[in-house]
């Protein structure tokens, strides 16, 4: 198993950037696909952006696409996420999530952080 802890949220004004942190605990980190959702109030959980087990393969939304960016750095067990021209629409709770390497980027995550909220105000 792994266990995910966010950090990095925080208020932000529009056009400004954030870059978050996953931290993973456990063991065999490498053997994990990683992705970032986010849930913003009255909405359904979204994929933002997913990694391989190499970080050589990355998947974005299109809503975030050319913004932000996912890397992992395995020795340490961790990946981010760097935001960058940041809207008011990308205000959520952002989420740290893994699963076993294999299938899609975006779907099939089954270990989850208790996230992180990121507000950017207009």
């Amino acid at each position: 198993q792994v266990q995910l802890g966010e950090s990095g949220g925080g208020l932000v004004q529009a056009g400004g950037s954030l870059r978050l942190s996953c931290a993973a605990s456990g063991r065999s980190f490498t053997r994990y696909t990683m992705g970032w959702f986010r849930q913003a109030p009255g909405k359904e959980r979204e994929f933002v952006a997913g990694i391989s087990w190499s970080g050589d393969i990355t998947y974005y939304a299109d809503s975030v696409k050319g913004r932000f960016t996912i890397s992992r750095d395995n020795a340490w067990k961790a990946v981010y996420l760097q935001m960058s021209s940041l809207k008011p629409e990308d205000t959520a709770a952002y989420y740290c999530a893994a699963k076993l390497a294999g299938g899609t980027l975006y779907a099939g995550y089954n270990y989850w952080g208790q996230g992180t909220q990121v507000t950017v105000s207009s």
